[in-house]
């Protein structure tokens, strides 16, 4: 009997298995950038636990690519500390034996025709020796100013597009951000383009690899409880929220003009809000969820006002957790003169039938009260005919809160009577955590962004259309910002984000969650 491992799936495994469609052909993943902490803390971790779950070929191939003088060895060594350091699954030295056969390293430059002919030729011979039939996954994990000269190097190479193939494949995987503004994105897209197809470029936002984010869709469309309310009627507002409560943690370099809105609000937020907000797909398939969002991004203005729809501001230093902090424009490498924010909040529309008159707040921020990434589906308060203002002065408004991080789950808050003689009524809520339903482990978002990209599977990854949509929207208000000849408002360290910010909700009559 002939066995077909082209696509990933195995015959002689048992039909019952639930990893069968889930498990990559042959394949390799060759990586740029192998010496940078997103490789090191993430990728190569996840490439081993991918193994370890059974979910990668016994042929599979890890290619890195750098300007170091490294033998295959040095890499692999490199590769084995990473996964003891980081990988999520147990160290297990069957795993880790099979998986560095297969572990090459190619040493060059990005603008070195000669390392991608090495290069080259290193993938044609794990082509042979690993079966991996030239199907070739290029993560560049460097900064994406190094994207178009090493995807022309690709092509220029014969790596991209040489013998094309029916039964073979070659993608390229980039990292956040897609650009700084619309037109950025534009060339961005056209030198990637140049060298690949567009379904063959994978844009990775890794909290879409979440495992509460893709629980969004279930919540909203396998249940009947929640997508009746789930509109105008009934939402009063939604809150989006990421706050992280570090610095920029020695990465004044980038972060300096770059800034909260255009570092989290352009991407991360904007997809959860496009996921939130968009319309039941006709199916699961990646055409047809992305047709759903690009018609939410679409959807998405802005406020007249600008000066009154949108806040910002920076980090001071001061008292965090019991420790001396110290404030964004004093950060090693900060120009003292900088106005680039550490805080975005910005209120947005989305002009369709089901959410017209709802706002959508998002915001994100650093040096922040705690870390948490969450959704807040904030309802409408119900009628006061029989219960009296004093009987639910404790009462709030009903909210879905879903937690993408670091607490994953969901929690329902609505009103109870409080216990005793009286009629009063205050909030309780209800709450449901990933760690305690489930025995399973939920894998960490660079496993299974990875492995979508091996098997070509690409609903979890945003398309050109997107990336441009979120720019239009905010392009807008980075050029209002531009515009100013002020200072930045201060806020403190540990607090939730500067004044501006509680007054562009209170001029709407709302308050920020507390998370």
């Amino acid at each position: 009997m002939t066995v077909d491992i082209s696509r990933g799936v195995n015959p002689l495994r048992d039909p019952d298995d639930r990893r069968l469609n889930r498990i990559a052909g042959p394949s390799a993943l060759v990586i740029f950038g192998v010496t940078g902490d997103l490789s090191r803390k993430k990728l190569m971790p996840a490439v081993y636990d991918l193994a370890n779950r059974g979910l990668l070929p016994p042929g599979f191939a890890l290619v890195g690519f750098a300007r170091r003088d490294w033998e295959d060895e040095d890499f692999a060594q490199v590769v084995q500390e990473a996964v003891k350091q980081h990988a999520r699954t147990e160290y297990r030295e069957e795993t880790w034996q099979q998986l560095a056969q297969g572990i090459r390293f190619v040493q060059g430059e990005f603008d070195d025709p000669a390392a991608f002919r090495r290069l080259r030729e290193t993938v044609d011979t794990l082509d042979v020796e690993r079966g991996t039939m030239g199907n070739h996954a290029f993560y560049l994990s460097i900064p994406p100013k190094s994207f178009p000269v090493v995807a022309q190097q690709l092509l220029e190479s014969g790596l991209v597009d040489d013998k094309p193939d029916d039964n073979r494949w070659r993608r390229v995987v980039i990292e956040k951000p897609f650009g700084h503004d619309l037109e950025s994105a534009r060339e961005l897209n056209d030198a990637l383009e140049a060298a690949f197809p567009a379904d063959s470029i994978f844009r990775i936002d890794h909290y879409l690899g979440k495992e509460t984010v893709q629980n969004i869709l279930a919540l909203r469309f396998a249940n009947e409880l929640y997508e009746p309310i789930w509109n105008r009627n009934y939402v009063d507002h939604v809150q989006i929220t990421m706050a992280e409560d570090i610095g920029v943690s020695g990465r004044a370099g980038y972060y300096d003009g770059v800034g909260a809105a255009r570092d989290v609000i352009q991407n991360h937020l904007l997809q959860l809000l496009a996921l939130t907000a968009m319309e039941e797909p006709i199916s699961l398939s990646a055409e047809h969820l992305r047709a759903e969002k690009e018609k939410v991004l679409a959807a998405v203005t802005l406020p007249a006002d600008l000066s009154t729809a949108t806040a910002r501001g920076q980090y001071a230093g001061g008292w965090q957790g019991g420790k001396k902090v110290t404030g964004f424009l004093e950060e090693d490498g900060m120009s003292p003169e900088s106005r680039t924010e550490t805080y975005a909040a910005i209120k947005l529309d989305i002009n369709t039938r089901r959410w017209a008159g709802v706002p959508f707040y998002v915001r994100t921020g650093k040096r922040l009260g705690r870390r948490v990434t969450e959704i807040a589906v904030v309802f409408k308060r119900a009628p006061e005919h029989l219960f009296s203002r004093g009987q639910t002065s404790e009462l709030g408004q009903n909210a879905l809160v879903i937690r993408v991080q670091p607490d994953e789950g969901v929690t329902l808050r609505f009103g109870s009577k409080v216990p005793g003689a009286g009629t009063n009524v205050r909030d309780v809520t209800m709450d449901f955590g990933y760690g305690h339903a489930f025995t399973e482990a939920s894998p960490e978002a660079y496993e299974r962004l990875i492995l979508d990209v091996l098997l070509g599977d690409p609903p979890l990854f945003p398309r050109h259309e997107e990336v441009e949509l979120s720019w239009r929207i905010l392009d807008p208000v980075e050029e209002y910002w531009a515009s100013l000849d002020e200072p930045l408002e201060q806020y403190d360290s540990g607090s939730w984000g500067p004044a501006s910010a509680d007054a562009l909700l209170a001029r709407d009559g709302r308050v920020w969650r507390r998370p």
